[in-house]
């Protein structure tokens, strides 16, 4: 009897091992083809640095579902609209596809269930990328949390997350297979300046990139993780997220692998580094039940709140952008941004505090610019960071917590690794002044080669006068609440 023909959706989970659809359609002894969709029309377009790794995540995925004799079929469009059209011109009896839980994922998993149905073909959606269903998370009173801590702990509650899928076993060929778009007339990739030119240095898009990311990770950045994660110029934290952003991992294969590794060592030392993945998590939930996140104020109150718009906004936000702002550890943050695609966390709540707080410029323009500049660039865990940084999102940092650039630099990078790196104009420079150069003599700036206002360039803002300023804008949100 010959086998029927199953359509397996790709969208964020670019991995063959683990994947719950593809698993269970090849299972199901279906010939199996796969689908990914460009979808620039129904939602928010990928920005520029997500587009150079899904270039190269979808060149890893071809590769390895080639070796499962699974075609892969590249085509643009509105995402419900062209998986209804291959799926009728592959003459399909069933789609399976992975859940994913923003407002355009969602719409699109209720309509290709009910056109499903009404074309007599089986349906199928996973989950895959979360360790537990947004909808069914809720609170004692039958609400979806908003403070991450209770959040955790009830997940951690839980059952333990199940074991990950094998990669599956290879099929016959299949014949009949609907035109794919060719990957490079998509045009993802930057070339005229090619802007990612670094880009490889430092990231191997694809299921074996994250594999061995995670596994270097074990094997050396675990065992700091707890102590050194927020110091940047040291190698501990995971670099997972982007791989993560495109679900060429699972949580469960980093949740479980996490835990062998650090109990065959017999020290279980990854509660730190799992809580990470409960961040994610819960930002998923978060976006789930605010389909707005990235550009709605979650706590209304915010929406009275004065942010600077003036002549002068366009400027500092350029100099923000650049990395020229003469605050050392916010410059360093944002040109690693630039040269690498990514940041490291703590400086990223650094550089966003400094936007919104000593600027005072609406997060908003922060969330874009990390979208469009970011590998990692989440629909989910970029809006709500930058809210919580702002204030305005849940569980909130409070807003008061405004960080001192100086201070979170001679903390956090003591040695100054980081802000050498990153801004050599100022490599020179004696610890003492790295992260405050304003504050050292002209002749003892002369001598290590700096001149502030033209090789590097003096703060665009004093901290002092921007604190109270901050602290003056949000004593207006509490006093217009109050009254």
């Amino acid at each position: 009897m010959p086998s029927t023909k199953a359509l397996v959706v790709f969208r964020s989970d670019l991995r063959v091992a683990d994947n719950p659809a593809l698993f269970q359609a090849l299972k199901g002894g279906h010939s199996v083809i796969a689908l990914f969709v460009l979808d620039e029309e129904s939602g928010r377009a990928y920005g520029g640095a997500s587009r150079w790794w899904l270039h190269h995540s979808l060149t890893a995925l071809a590769k390895r579902l080639c070796e499962l004799n699974v075609p892969l079929i590249l085509r643009k469009g509105p995402l419900a609209q062209t998986v209804q059209s291959i799926a009728t011109e592959a003459g399909v009896s069933a789609l399976f596809w992975n859940r994913s839980y923003d407002d355009v994922s969602v719409a699109f998993g209720r309509a290709l269930k009910a056109w499903g149905a009404e074309n007599g073909m089986e349906t199928e959606s996973h989950l895959a990328n979360l360790l537990h269903e947004p909808h069914a998370t809720l609170t004692k009173s039958g609400g979806h949390f908003k403070v991450f801590t209770p959040f955790w702990r009830n997940q951690l509650s839980l059952d333990a997350p199940r074991e990950p899928l094998p990669s599956p076993e290879s099929q016959a060929p299949v014949a009949d297979v609907p035109a794919s778009d060719a990957l490079a007339d998509w045009d993802l990739l930057p070339t005229r300046p090619n802007w990612a030119k670094q880009f490889p240095d430092h990231w191997t898009p694809g299921e074996d990139g994250a594999r061995v990311r995670l596994n270097r990770f074990l094997e050396t950045g675990i065992t700091l993780y707890e102590e050194a994660r927020d110091m940047p110029g040291v190698e501990a934290t995971s670099g997972l997220s982007p791989h993560l952003r495109f679900g060429e991992i699972s949580p469960y294969q980093i949740w479980h692998r996490t835990k062998r590794v650090t109990e065959q060592v017999g020290r279980d030392n990854s509660d730190k580094f799992l809580a990470e993945i409960g961040w994610r998590e819960f930002s998923h939930h978060l976006l789930y039940h605010h389909p707005a996140l990235a550009t709605d104020n979650f706590q209304t109150k915010f929406n009275a709140f004065p942010w600077r718009d003036d002549a002068e906004t366009s400027r500092l936000l350029s100099a923000w952008q650049k990395g020229e702002t003469g605050y050392p550890i916010v410059d360093a943050g944002m040109r690693q941004l630039w040269q690498t695609g990514w940041m490291h966390n703590r400086v990223r709540m650094i550089v966003g505090s400094f936007l919104v707080k000593h600027l005072l410029i609406d997060w908003r323009a922060g969330e874009d610019w990390f979208w469009d500049t970011l590998v990692d660039a989440c629909p989910a865990s970029n809006s709500a960071s930058w809210q919580w940084v702002a204030g305005s999102g849940a569980d909130a940092a409070p807003y008061f917590r405004i960080f001192n650039p100086i201070l979170q630099g001679e903390k956090f990078d003591p040695e100054g690794a980081y802000v050498r790196h990153f801004v050599p104009e100022l490599s020179k420079l004696p610890n003492k002044i790295l992260h405050k150069p304003w504050s050292a003599k002209p002749s003892e700036l002369d001598y290590f080669g700096v001149e502030l206002g033209k090789t590097y360039p003096n703060p665009i803002v004093d901290h002092g006068a921007a604190r109270d300023r901050a602290l003056n804008a949000f004593k207006s949100l509490k006093d217009n609440k109050a009254a």
